[in-house]
């Protein structure tokens, strides 16, 4: 099998009369050998069943497909998922196990059973249910982060991720408590499971090049506890604790819990300082708090809780 080139790239751009575009978070791999270090990169078993969101052109596609996996490719680009059955069709034949869904990824709920074919699949009928293993993507910069936690949220057979984001907010899911770069999406992505910096990708293997780097995220997905109302509320506490991050958890958390006495006194019976932060708090940390909220009753109950004051943007 054969990857695109930057050649092959500017071809199919130019065969549909493509302009990439900011807004929509287009820059499109050119080179082959990166493609193949991101496939090795997600270290994934053989044969595996993985969900690719924004496909583009294709250039990641072929390289999983090339690896030996059945992909399901999400794309919301209307003339790029016009396009890509036939270049799969043509660099990797027509029987390839791949299959194409035309939708918006923060909106699919549900993916088709995998299927031998180039056809694309207009609708997913929830008894021919797909449950992906992995997801390996070149996320659109611009909505990143919520399609990778809704992703996260909505398949929960998901066991190993590979994105590739822009540098910075690789460097944010990643972080470690206690760094400047811990926030929400840090503690959000690293409920799920073992978060890790996997590589940085540089400008000038993307078309057009970007103004800054890439970066690789690898997450073993490890979470089994997928109770919605539990996520619900410890989700709610994270985005209270980070909406006003220069405050201490006393003074942030004081609408969460309803007053700042109460919030002075869950911190304390879940042997957190009152005037700490919410970047020094782990997922656990966090965790526990949650549940002492829960076992308090009150009004510190996520569902009794006065509303949050608007999060930290978890997007790029």
């Amino acid at each position: 099998m054969t990857l695109l080139t930057a050649r092959d790239i500017r071809e199919l751009a130019a065969d549909i009369g493509l302009r990439p575009t900011k807004q929509k978070g287009q820059n499109f791999v050119i080179d082959p050998n990166t493609v193949r270090s991101i496939v090795t990169a997600a270290g994934l078993e053989e044969n595996s069943n993985v969900v690719e969101i924004g496909p583009g052109l294709g250039s990641l596609t072929l390289g999983l497909l090339e690896a030996g996996h059945r992909v399901t490719a999400v794309e919301i680009d209307e003339l790029l998922a016009q396009k890509l059955p036939s270049t799969v069709a043509r660099f990797a034949g027509s029987d390839a196990p791949f299959q194409l869904v035309n939708a918006d990824a923060l909106r699919v709920t549900t993916l088709p059973a995998p299927q031998h074919t180039t056809e694309a699949v207009t609708d997913t009928p929830e008894s021919a249910a797909n449950q992906p293993d992995a997801l390996v993507a070149n996320l659109p910069y611009n909505v990143a982060v919520p399609v990778l936690l809704h992703f996260l949220e909505t398949f929960p057979s998901l066991t190993t991720v590979l994105v590739m984001v822009q540098l910075e907010v690789a460097e944010r899911l990643a972080a470690a408590p206690g760094s400047r770069t811990y926030g929400v999406p840090s503690v959000k992505a690293q409920w799920y499971g073992d978060v890790q910096l996997a590589g940085k990708i540089g400008k000038n293997v993307f078309w057009p090049a970007p103004n800054i780097d890439s970066g690789l995220v690898r997450i073993d997905v490890t979470r089994t506890d997928r109770d919605p109302e539990v996520r619900g509320r410890l989700f709610a506490l994270i985005d209270s604790a980070f909406a006003q991050r220069r405050k201490t958890l006393r003074a942030a958390l004081s609408g969460w819990a309803g007053s700042p006495q109460q919030s002075e006194d869950l911190l304390t019976a879940a042997g957190i300082d009152p005037k700490t932060r919410g970047e020094a708090l782990t997922v656990a940390d966090f965790q526990r708090l949650a549940a002492v909220a829960v076992g308090d009753g009150g009004a510190s109950n996520a569902d009794a809780a006065a509303p949050a004051p608007p999060a930290e943007d978890p997007s790029p």
